[in-house]
């Protein structure tokens, strides 16, 4: 693995590996992606292959512009335009019905889902090499996602190019939106946050508990267990009540609130910035070498539902 800087130079190393079919690591403002050729079945297939992530479980696709996501569309409902209008580039993801010519990145129920990052590098790499770019997160499948290109490194360091452009600032993966039917879907929480969506879209039906893995579905980030670190995450109301007698060690802590526990790892009390640093700090507790880590539940409220949604993954 070669990690570079995303100058012009950077940038015509990684346009001449996608235009070879094989893959780059890049950043958004959300989390690195793994990127390759959405029209390539060879480049994507790669993506699954060093991912060793299932057939099943689909991808993303980065464009550059709305009239290139358009492009990959079969319909482009009213909502889809106004959600992009408001909201790209940036952190939501639309589900709408994929254009027939566009085989192989999509679900296997028709639709696509698409999105403009809103990251410098991301958005210029996009530009230089033409392509829409099929992007799932940087790291093997169900692990922590990666919010810095060290991170790829340790994931997957067989990725021939990584453009380094410093630390995600969402740290958390984008809102999945579907925009199919009458009523806009929530598929995915995510960086945007549920009550925003609400502003543009109205009412907005919520995920349910998801297809079992192997089915069909139109979103990555739905599987029961993802997101996870090697150490084993336990959910508790008080990590400071834990008997940590049985626990296998040694033992990190996760809270958002002053906790009376060596070592423990405080996040923010404020959603957006806990979340900024959760894979951040999930993967210090890794290389720290801990067997299991104890996380406080974070609030039961909306505003944490992303949050929630990544620690239950993790956690199952």
């Amino acid at each position: 693995m070669t990690i570079v800087r995303p100058d012009a130079d950077g940038l015509r190393r990684a346009v001449e590996v996608l235009r070879a079919e094989s893959v780059v690591a890049f950043p958004t403002e959300t989390v690195y992606g793994l990127g390759a050729n959405a029209f390539s079945e060879k480049a994507v297939g790669e993506i699954y292959r060093l991912k060793r992530r299932p057939s099943w479980n689909p991808l993303i696709v980065h464009v550059a512009n709305i009239e290139a996501a358009r492009g990959l569309a079969e319909d482009w409902p009213d909502l889809a335009h106004e959600m992009a209008a408001r909201f790209w580039p940036g952190p939501l993801t639309l589900v709408v019905p994929r254009a027939r010519h566009l085989d192989g990145v999509g679900a296997s129920n028709d639709t696509i889902a698409i999105r403009i990052p809103a990251h410098e590098v991301a958005l210029s790499l996009l530009e230089a090499s033409g392509l829409p770019l099929a992007a799932p997160s940087a790291n093997r499948s169900e692990s922590i996602s990666p919010t810095t290109a060290e991170h790829v490194l340790r994931s997957l360091p067989d990725v021939p190019l990584v453009l380094d452009g410093g630390p995600a600032s969402w740290g958390i993966e984008s809102t999945v939106l579907d925009v199919t039917g009458e009523t806009p879907r929530l598929l995915r929480p995510g960086a945007l946050p549920l009550r925003t969506l609400r502003d543009v879209a109205g009412s907005i039906l919520l995920p349910s508990d998801g297809p079992e893995d192997g089915a069909v579905r139109s979103s990555p980030g739905m599987s029961r267990r993802h997101y996870a670190p090697r150490a084993k995450v336990l959910l508790v109301k008080d990590v400071a009540d834990v008997d940590q007698t049985g626990l296998s060690g040694p033992v990190g802590v996760l809270t958002y609130e002053t906790a009376d526990v060596p070592g423990a790892e405080i996040l923010s009390g404020d959603p957006r910035e806990y979340a900024a640093d959760l894979y951040a700090a999930l993967h210090r507790l890794d290389d720290a070498g801990v067997a299991t880590i104890l996380v406080q539940e974070p609030p039961q409220t909306e505003d944490w539902l992303a949050v929630r949604d990544r620690l239950g993954r993790a956690a199952a």
